[in-house]
């Protein structure tokens, strides 16, 4: 009780983190990222923070109002650097003089004392660049910490798992006997006290495979076999369309009969009413298993091999091979012979 409990918390806990990671990754920063607003001079991108310190610069030479442009400028503490950036790139010089004057109206002293910066994001601070990169590797490193978290639980589930000891193993005394002699009743019930196998190739127009079966002691118990049931046409070779498995038992008076049919059979209407009075009707499958029970006995009629012909009628229509492996088993108890004449007796009485 405890054990599961603590992996009811750990599933909880697993749930709470990949949620946690989808709500972030996915959500939070593809689908609905944040938009920021109100953003200062220093945190736009380089090409617009070009734009600005050129609009700057030409409103300057203007007006000459310095105090407008260090209000501008004045939370931008590299604001002069980038300027001197700006005007070693200059298209002319008439805009570089521009650029060196902007930056001596912010630092008294223009551009000669100066390192040049280049414009970007966050230029203020860690110069910018990086931040795009620095999120991927966050992302990364957040993805691989989740991975490594999911397998440390994952192993601790699993050594928690080997070392309980397992409550079904654990018998002693009279239990251990017990449990001994249930299994060798289970090897005896899975043995069957016969089995057979039979095959039909196209050709063999007069197919008609039965088998007795016998105890241990050479005892008869009945009979099981596999004919054909029905075929397409008057073509020679038989075009067999269904096959019948039966089994007999002496004990019972009724003969289990189930008919085995091609796809085309017995997805046909007319066929499948024509063969239903033979039995139930089965759609023919590898390794399919069809059982026969009647009073004493069980019967699992195996589809081992089946092939379908090729020729004038429909695709699936007819067999060219088909192998069934008969296993055969006694059920326990103690039975009287059949009432037979009782049986015939209720049939008349009608």
């Amino acid at each position: 009780m405890e054990s599961n409990q603590r992996q009811t918390i750990i599933v909880a806990v697993v749930a709470l983190l990949v949620g946690w990671a989808i709500g972030l990754f996915l959500f939070g920063w593809q689908l609905w990222p944040v938009e920021f607003t109100g953003a200062a001079p220093q945190d736009l991108l380089a090409s617009h923070q070009e734009r600005y310190l050129d609009a700057l610069a030409e409103l300057y030479a203007l007006e000459g109002n310095a105090v407008r442009v260090q209000e501008a400028l004045g939370g931008w503490e590299q604001a002069d650097a980038v300027a001197c950036y700006l005007a070693t790139g200059a298209a002319s010089v008439e805009e570089a003089a521009q650029y060196q004057t902007l930056a001596a109206v912010l630092n008294g002293e223009g551009c000669a004392t100066v390192t040049p910066v280049s414009p970007g994001p966050m230029t203020g601070g860690d110069n910018g660049g990086g931040t795009g990169i620095g999120n991927i590797l966050l992302i990364c490193g957040l993805l691989v910490f989740l991975l490594i978290l999911l397998g440390a639980i994952f192993m601790i589930l699993q050594r928690r798992n080997q070392e309980r000891p397992s409550v079904e193993t654990v018998h002693s005394g009279a239990e251990a006997e017990s449990a001994e002699t249930v299994l060798m009743d289970s090897e005896q019930a899975v043995t069957p006290i016969a089995r057979f196998q039979t095959s039909y190739v196209r050709g063999h127009d007069t197919y008609d495979d039965s088998f007795s079966i016998e105890n241990a002691a050479g005892d008869f118990l009945g009979e099981c076999g596999v004919g054909i049931s029905d075929v397409l046409g008057a073509d020679t070779p038989r075009n067999v369309t269904a096959f019948e498995v039966w089994l007999f038992d002496k004990n019972d008076i009724r003969t289990v009969t189930k008919v085995v049919m091609s796809d085309h059979a017995f997805f046909d209407p007319a066929i499948k009413a024509k063969l239903a009075p033979k039995g139930e009707p089965v759609l023919a499958r590898p390794n399919e298993t069809i059982v026969l029970e009647t009073a004493t006995l069980i019967v699992n009629a195996e589809i081992t091999e089946m092939e379908y012909g090729t020729g004038m009628h429909e695709p699936q229509s007819f067999f060219e091979r088909f192998t069934v492996e008969l296993s055969a088993w006694a059920k326990d108890g103690d039975y009287d012979e059949p009432d037979v004449q009782g049986r015939v007796d209720e049939m008349l009485d009608f």
